[in-house]
């Protein structure tokens, strides 16, 4: 059996993780979280990039664990703000800003910007490390849309960007997204599936 160590303390991110990786349980994968493992120390996020980000994740908790493991880093990306929150997302505020904070500072930016200048992305990149085996590997995906000028009135709690994010093509806000079209655009399910198809090169 190989122990895989899904990094993130965010149950909204963790439930994704599980979802994209189900078909690692029929091949005999066992799917660790940190409060699996009793860890709940975390690296600082020195990273320029998410892809920095996600990989120094990963080889911090290969380290402690000498396991495999899947880490991921990503944010909201404004191009109008010059790329802003970008890496800082989470911490755009400092490290204990609230999510509703968050919402109200990105609208307070751009209470004055009009049509393409609200244009907006989701960005995440996904690290699996594997420490023993020294695999190293990456996907990246995006999911694009406007800005609104409010919150979506059904907002999932872990992901305040989302809230405010109506996506292309549905123009929908994100958090009223059908099931069916949701995994349509999640970019974590979908960087998942492309990561899985790496690991069968080097898993049998």
């Amino acid at each position: 059996m190989t122990k895989l160590l899904l990094a993130t303390s965010n149950p909204g991110k963790l439930a994704e993780m599980r979802q994209g990786l189900t078909d690692l349980l029929k091949k005999g994968w066992q799917l660790l979280s940190l409060a699996d493992l009793e860890i709940s120390q975390s690296p600082e996020e020195t990273g320029q990039s998410f892809k920095e980000n996600a990989e120094l994740k990963a080889r911090y908790y290969a380290q402690k664990t000498r396991l495999p493991v899947l880490a991921d880093d990503g944010g909201f990306v404004i191009p109008y703000l010059n790329g802003e929150p970008g890496v800082r997302s989470a911490r755009w505020l400092g490290n204990d800003s609230s999510e509703n904070n968050l919402i109200k500072h990105t609208l307070n930016k751009l209470e004055n910007a009009r049509d393409k200048q609200r244009q907006a992305y989701l960005e995440l990149v996904v690290c699996f490390y594997d420490p023993v085996k020294e695999i190293l590997l990456f996907e990246n995906e995006k999911i694009a849309g406007i800005v609104a000028g409010k919150p979506s009135a059904k907002r999932v709690f872990g992901f305040p960007y989302r809230a405010l994010l109506k996506v292309e093509p549905f123009n929908q806000y994100y958090d009223e997204l059908s099931p069916k079209q949701h995994f349509q655009v999640n970019h974590r399910l979908r960087a998942l599936k492309k990561l899985r198809n790496q690991l069968d090169q080097y898993y049998e």
